[in-house]
């Protein structure tokens, strides 16, 4: 397998189509990268911007450049040395213009009979033998049972703008009754409220429209991959990152599947791992796409001494202290009742024929399973590899409702037989279950550090010390040495910087909380816990637009859950907290406490900044760096991260450093991030360059009054050096009199003048540029 020793992330789009990136590609090179990493770029549905909703599986999508736009990144990447790296999507298609998608098309209007009928999971049975599609507003469900702006249009029956075939034999003239001829047909349109409990159909968590598809099957995962085959058969493509493995039926077999197809080229998966869980060993691929690893990164360089003063500013904003495990529990439960109760409702479905049961059973049976799924303790398991996990939640569940213990009697043979038809499915739901309970709405609910409340992290775990640092990198040069590692993804809630800036709340919690009290005071907000979670989100961010923050808010509460909903807005408490984002802008009181905070703490943020990317680049795995990171990346949750990046600035900004230019950091927030630059380009080109630095991992260990404000390791040539609690650091005197000793030999510094240097080393003279440092041993 050829690994790569970096990628760079680039979101393809059709305002930067795969010609704009082939374009980009010498930048990439410059700057050290390795291989280039392109998002989705299958054929998806019209005016999608990040490529996820696939429409067709046998080409590249022409407004993102096409074939033509692939060849062109390909021969470039050639040129230069370079890999290409693909993002794919097997778990589903974009069913949201059906006429867009050709299977979706050909299975609504032929059904059970369509050729592309194998490839959709659809529970036909429950629908009467048709598929229901929830479209249909409020206003347009009419008492007599029709739908009104139905019409019938040629072959087609026409919704408002929606488009749908008809079946063979079924239509009329135009003008005829639309509701008769809806009547006929293989599916039918529903109220977009009966998504929940009714669905028919298998799809991407609670997304109607991205229907998911059965790649188990071979003919099916053939059909799927016929373009992702000739980029290896053609040698344009060599390697590939699996989008959301937990969504399908058996993740071993089509990573098996895949190797085949690629030749056991490198593969990624994009797998969240909770902390303690173990990656399948079984599994052909080279790691995750980086998440854990992004987890340690933050948690290393968070002051664990403020965890009690943060815990207790948190309990007091909320009422009471937050008892996470049981906010997860309890999210969990309610997605699993609500927005996903059409997959317990399926799972139980499958379990009454094996139980011999009778109807009356399946709302116990829901109950019960609903309850396991509220209790698994990871994201799924891949049976028989997992069990454990399947126990932990029969334990937590049994514990929790003892009233339910015939039903779990009845269920955990099924749901424990990895061949079992309703223990397949439990392990596609539980995923879903745990994404939408806690990524998607317990995050938003937590604000006691919110640099925590990221993709793939236990917002529980505060923090985490040098030694176990060392432990888990050991660990993962060992088990996983070309998996990702990772700080900034299209998926984060928050940008690498944006974090590192909140972090560093954590060696100053008084003055975030006077800050805190006086903005409620200047800003009200009904959820005082949720304008904590606001304004670290805008201090981190800070100086962003009023349109941004807006936009920010309205998701973060309305993924909260608790006071508003996409769909029951609260008007009284949005405009509340929308008032406090205008705030920011339009009250010099309350813009001055923002800014005074900010100044604050953006030193150490800086500092925290270059650390976290210096530790991504050098530790143990495959570093990634996201578009535009190799400056500052303050962007927030999505959409806000898949902005448009200034490419044309970085260039100008590479070439200077190329030329000599040796910028470093100030304290002010408008510090333009040259420094970052020159930290990544060092460390990257030091990667692909001397891959051979980088074979080995050993922890080490400063000595003196500050020796707590360092982390370093040895990667076997190349050694690292970053700043750990930077705001400590004053009052220890700074780095005088604490030094760290280097391995046998003679180092050179590559971020510094440094050459020669030997025996006990000084921190104050090897961090007097930067506050991180990257050694190479002269002698290698």
């Amino acid at each position: 397998m050829r690994a790569p020793t970096s990628t760079y992330r680039l979101q393809v789009t059709a305002d930067h189509d795969l010609h704009e990136a082939a374009r980009r590609l010498p930048y990439l090179h410059a700057l050290g990268v390795d291989w280039v990493y392109l998002s989705p770029i299958l054929a998806a549905e019209p005016g999608s911007d990040h490529g996820y909703d696939v429409v067709a599986h046998d080409r590249v999508d022409a407004s993102r450049g096409g074939a033509e736009g692939l060849a062109a990144v390909s021969a470039e990447a050639r040129r230069l040395g370079m890999g290409v790296l693909v993002d794919i999507v097997p778990n589903h298609v974009g069913v949201a213009t059906p006429v867009e998608c050709g299977w979706w098309w050909d299975l609504l209007r032929r059904g059970r009979g369509s050729a592309y009928a194998p490839a959709f999971d659809v529970d036909w049975a429950a629908g009467d033998g048709r598929i229901r599609i929830p479209v249909v507003g409020d206003d347009d469900l009419l008492p007599d049972g029709g739908i009104a702006h139905l019409t019938v249009v040629g072959d087609e029956l026409r919704y408002h703008d929606n488009r749908y075939p008809l079946a063979d034999g079924t239509g009329a003239a135009d003008g005829t009754d639309p509701d008769a001829v809806h009547a006929r047909q293989h599916y039918e349109l529903v109220s977009w409220r009966r998504a929940d409990a009714e669905l028919n159909y298998r799809r991407f968590f609670a997304v109607n429209t991205l229907a998911g598809v059965r790649v188990e099957d071979p003919e099916v995962f053939a059909a799927s991959h016929v373009e992702i085959r000739r980029w290896f058969d053609q040698g344009l493509v060599d390697g590939l990152r699996v989008d959301h493995p937990d969504g399908l039926r058996d993740p071993r077999g089509y990573l098996e599947d895949l190797a085949g197809l690629t030749g056991e080229g490198y593969v990624l998966v994009e797998k969240i791992i909770e902390p303690g869980e173990e990656l399948p060993r079984s599994w052909a691929t080279a790691g995750t796409t980086g998440y854990d690893a992004l987890a340690h990164v933050d948690r290393v360089l968070t002051d664990p001494a403020a965890q009690p003063a943060l815990d207790a500013l948190e309990a007091r904003l909320r009422g009471a202290p937050v008892d996470w495990p049981q906010l997860v529990h309890d999210r969990k439960r309610e997605v699993a009742d609500g927005m996903l109760q059409s997959e317990v409702r399926r799972i139980v479905r499958e379990c009454l024929p094996l139980v011999e049961q009778g109807a009356s059973a399946e709302g116990v049976l829901r109950d019960a399973v609903a309850e396991l799924l509220a209790c698994f303790p990871v994201y799924r398991s891949y049976l028989p590899e997992g069990r454990e996990h399947l126990d932990q939640a029969f334990a937590g569940a049994r514990e929790r409702r003892p009233d339910l213990a015939a039903a779990y009697d009845l269920l955990e043979p099924l749901l424990g037989d990895p061949a079992a038809d309703p223990a397949r499915r439990f392990q596609q739901t539980s995923g879903m279950v745990m994404a939408k309970g806690v990524e998607d709405c317990a995050f938003y609910r937590y604000s006691r550090l919110t640099s925590l409340n990221e993709v793939g992290g236990d917002p529980e775990v505060f923090s985490l010390a040098p030694e176990r640092f060392h432990e888990l990198m050991g660990e993962r040069q060992r088990d996983w040495p070309h998996a990702m590692t990772t700080l900034s993804t299209h998926d984060t809630k928050r940008g690498e910087d944006v974090r590192a800036r909140v972090t560093a709340l954590a060696e100053a919690p008084a003055e975030w909380e006077a800050a805190l009290d006086r903005l409620l005071e200047l800003a009200p907000v009904p959820d005082p816990g949720f304008a904590a979670l606001l304004w670290q989100a805008a201090l981190g961010a800070w100086p962003l637009s009023r349109e941004r923050l807006h936009a920010y808010a309205e998701k973060a509460m309305r993924e909260a859950g608790d006071r508003t909903t996409w769909t029951a807005p609260d008007e009284t408490y949005e405009k509340a907290v929308h008032a406090a984002v205008d705030a920011a802008y339009d009250d010099p009181r309350v813009r001055e406490v923002l800014t005074g905070l900010v100044d604050s703490v953006a030193g150490a943020g800086w500092s925290n900044a270059v650390a976290a990317k210096l530790l991504s680049i050098t530790m143990p795995g495959v570093p990634d760096v996201y578009q535009g990171s190799e400056l500052w990346e303050q962007s927030l949750v999505d959409p806000d991260n898949r902005r448009p990046v200034d490419f044309e600035r970085r260039v100008r900004l590479l070439d200077e450093l190329r030329a000599g230019a040796r910028p470093g950091l100030t304290a002010g927030a408008d510090d333009p991030g040259t420094a970052k630059l020159r930290v990544v380009h060092t460390a990257l080109t030091l990667r692909r360059d001397r891959a051979d630095l980088f074979t080995s991992y050993a922890g080490l260990a400063a000595t003196g009054p500050a020796a707590g404000h360092a982390l370093a390791f040895d990667r076997g040539g190349a050694l690292t050096v970053v700043t750990r609690l930077p705001r400590g650091l004053a009052a220890r005197g700074g780095w005088a009199d604490t030094v760290l000793p280097l391995p046998a030999g003679r180092w050179t510094s590559a971020l510094g003048p440094g050459r020669g240097l030997e025996g006990d080393v000084r921190l104050a003279d090897l961090l007097a540029e930067l506050p991180v440092a990257l050694l190479t041993k002269e002698d290698a």
